[in-house]
């Protein structure tokens, strides 16, 4: 019996540079492994794990830990990362501000509302110095674990698209780099920008598969196709200001 060697993978609708990478990614896994990739394209973050866990795609890419923990706790999932692919630093944008902390008392700041990327936005509001939590860098935050505001800011939460759009009513927002690149932010107009540290090891994205197909071997070599010198150097390429890093081989 011969393996079916074409893979379905659901990505978000990209950038022009995410599209490079993937037609890069696509080369190796047919140069090296015969394998083709078809890609399905999603407009928003709810829909590839369910494509996933319905069996409508093979494979997907888009997300970190922290969002599928949260996703496959809500949803009694089972998706698991086979492979790491890389970590975007989250942003913070203003329109009325030059630097983070001149964010006036009772300012509004928007976060992205879905579980993970609300708890991410709080900590990098957290190391702006902004307010303090009440959780250690693994556990999900939410609002209610702000233990201080002492500028008394408004925490507006929208869906993670609509955070550049709310740029034009508040006086931050925290923007994810994939949407943040789609509404032409530049991350050299950033006025925050995330840390690299421990606590970031939760937001490495990765290439999901279901459990009880995380040993396929054809699923294992698309990972490694990701995996490979020729995409890091093409992830280099298209992310010069590091908005986007190689995570495979990361040391944080």
């Amino acid at each position: 019996k011969t393996v079916n060697k074409t893979v379905k993978i659901g990505i978000m609708t990209g950038t022009k540079e995410d599209d490079s990478i993937w037609q890069t990614v696509s080369k190796t896994a047919k140069d090296k492994y015969g394998i083709t990739l078809k890609f399905t394209h999603f407009t928003d973050y709810t829909q590839p794990n369910t494509a996933l866990k319905n069996g409508d795609i093979d494979l997907n890419a888009f997300q970190h830990y922290a969002f599928l923990k949260a996703w496959n706790k809500a949803n009694n999932g089972n998706l698991v990362a086979i492979g790491d692919t890389v970590i975007s630093p989250i942003s913070v944008y203003s329109k009325q501000l030059k630097n983070i902390s001149d964010i006036k008392e009772g300012g509004t700041i928007a976060v992205p509302n879905d579980a993970s990327n609300e708890s991410r936005a709080l900590y990098v509001l957290k190391s702006a110095g902004l307010i303090k939590l009440d959780v250690s860098g693994q556990t999900l935050a939410t609002v209610k674990d702000i233990t201080s505001n002492p500028k008394n800011l408004v925490i507006k939460e929208l869906d993670a698209a609509q955070t550049p759009r709310a740029l034009d009513s508040v006086a931050l927002s925290v923007v994810n780099y994939n949407y943040a690149t789609a509404a032409s932010l530049p991350n050299s107009e950033s006025v925050y920008m995330e840390p690299l540290n421990k606590t970031s090891a939760q937001y490495i994205n990765f290439i999901a598969a279901t459990s009880k197909e995380k040993n396929n071997k054809v699923y294992k070599e698309v990972a490694k196709a990701y995996a490979s010198k020729a995409t890091e150097k093409a992830i280099k390429e298209q992310y010069p200001d590091g908005g986007e890093l190689p995570a495979w081989n990361l040391k944080l």
